[in-house]
């Protein structure tokens, strides 16, 4: 094991701490083991919990619109105004929050997140009125936006370089896991023959509580990150820390871990001014930054241009059932899951570069197919299904590597506020402008404007492979401290051409 943090002199006044460290590289060649394991179940299992909110909303917005559900209000404002003051929620949660974790560290800010989280959407199972309702869908959706930008920027700096590129892409995966459970648990909460019809949709929200509190227990145990720690004057609390695991994981394995292959030198700093973080993803990183935006933008319309309406075209196209249609969903959410499981160890060994353009493109290109068999009206609504699954394996695994591609590819300071900038937009653009751009094509009734809304999705997600085509990085199995020099080096960052 390394030896601790190297000083230089005590600086004087107005001048920075200068510090050498191995801890990056200490972390980077840990192999996988229990200590990973409770990272991974302590910050991971949240997206579950997203998947299982966001799909009983939409699921019960039925019920709750009915006389007797003790909440006077429409589906219409539920999956209408009640959706975009969710997506808003979100968007300003992921900023406010990634500027915060940034400049407070990683735990303090996951644990304030899930808290948030979890007290808004205990608040939404009380809901007497409508205006109650929608303020706590905009707090839950702050406290889940806070959350992208907390936990991927903590996993990926947690995760072996070896491992983070399937471990990032399955968690954030196991969004769908939620998905099919709220599916399948809304049929149980929604049966007035178990439960009272102003009972079941509380007791929705409140196992999700429930399933929260749980995660919290588990996530006070998860560290903070060793690489926030050296940067911004911690570098002894980040020594004992790494020291400590490594310890654990020698007695745990039985072996004497090698010892680190290189040294990295910074400039200790309490905290990064928001100029400087626009400063360094905009102009030292503009291609990083179109890649990122492409990325994006791309997986949110597909996504809309899919699921958005996908109820109504079951019923509308399908003469699907209303009650079936939840059971339809959780098929589809099955492939979403599958793909990112199956496709993700490919990221890190194939290459970031050729696996992200490829389910990018690969999904568009089937979405096209779909809306061509779908327009010759050769589909049923078990075809149909299965054709939107086969898209969604491999559109899944492109969308996760979103975020795993927002999170690696620029600087430690940056990088939760990369990711909260990345994902407003992204889900601004998706929630906000795609079910303004699709509600009306899937709900009209017109087979021609469902195909277009297929087009138009699947048109930016190929756009967005040919971007990662050129611009990609291959960060597969490499130091994030190598993908992207931290700010507190002495050289300056700069862009890397495509693929380097």
């Amino acid at each position: 094991m390394a030896s601790g943090v190297s000083r230089a002199p005590a600086p004087g006044p107005g001048e920075t701490s200068t510090v050498t460290t191995a801890v990056p590289a200490r972390l980077d060649r840990l192999p996988w083991s229990k200590w990973h394991w409770m990272i991974v179940i302590g910050l991971g299992t949240v997206w579950i919990l997203d998947g299982l909110e966001v799909t009983i909303v939409g699921n019960v917005a039925g019920r709750i619109a009915e006389d007797g559900s003790g909440l006077d209000i429409t589906a219409a404002q539920i999956t209408g105004v009640a959706a975009a003051l969710y997506v808003a929620g979100a968007c300003s949660g992921a900023l406010f929050f990634g500027w915060l974790t940034d400049r407070y560290g990683r735990k303090r800010l996951f644990m304030v997140t899930l808290v948030v989280y979890l007290a808004a959407t205990a608040m939404t199972a009380l809901s007497f009125e409508s205006w109650w309702f929608f303020l706590f869908r905009f707090l839950t959706g702050f406290g889940i936006g806070g959350e992208y930008a907390a936990i991927n920027s903590a996993i990926d700096e947690l995760i072996p370089s070896h491992y983070r590129g399937r471990v990032d892409l399955i968690i954030n995966g196991s969004y769908w896991l939620g998905a099919i459970g709220g599916s399948l648990l809304s049929v149980v909460m929604l049966d007035t023959d178990i439960f009272p019809k102003d009972l079941g949709w509380r007791l929705s929200f409140a196992l999700g509580v429930v399933l929260g509190l749980v995660i919290l227990l588990v996530r006070r145990h998860v560290p903070e990150s060793p690489r926030w720690q050296f940067i911004h004057g911690y570098g002894d609390e980040a020594e004992e820390l790494v020291g400590s695991v490594e310890k654990g994981i020698e007695a745990e394995k039985g072996v004497r871990l090698p010892p680190p292959d290189r040294e990295i030198t910074i400039h200790q700093r309490k905290s990064i001014g928001f100029g400087l973080i626009a400063k360094t993803v905009f102009h030292s990183y503009p291609r990083r930054a179109v890649l990122g935006l492409s990325l994006f933008i791309g997986q949110a319309f597909l996504y809309n241009a899919i699921t958005f309406g996908f109820g109504t075209i079951l019923i509308t196209f399908f003469d699907v059932p209303t009650g079936s249609t939840g059971y339809y969903f959780a098929v589809i959410a099955a492939g979403n899951f599958m793909g990112p499981l199956l496709l993700g160890k490919l990221f890190d060994t194939v290459g970031r570069r050729i696996m992200i353009s490829s389910t990018y493109l690969l999904s568009g290109i089937l979405l096209f197919g779909t809306a061509w068999l779908f327009d010759r009206g050769s589909l049923t609504a078990t075809t149909m299904t299965a054709c939107w699954c086969v898209v969604l394996f491999f559109a899944s695994a492109g969308a996760s590597s979103a975020y795993l591609t927002v999170s690696e590819i620029f600087p430690m300071e940056t990088r939760a506020m990369a990711i909260a900038f990345f994902y407003a937009l992204g889900t601004a653009a998706g929630g906000i402008s795609g079910p303004l751009l699709f509600a009306d094509l899937t709900a009209s009734g017109v087979v021609g404007d469902t195909v277009l809304a297929f087009q138009i999705g699947a048109g930016l997600m190929c756009a967005a492979g040919l971007v990662a085509a050129f611009l990609a990085v291959n960060a597969e199995r490499r130091s994030l401290e190598d993908i992207a020099e931290p700010l507190s080096t002495a050289r300056p960052a700069q862009d890397t051409p495509a693929g380097t």
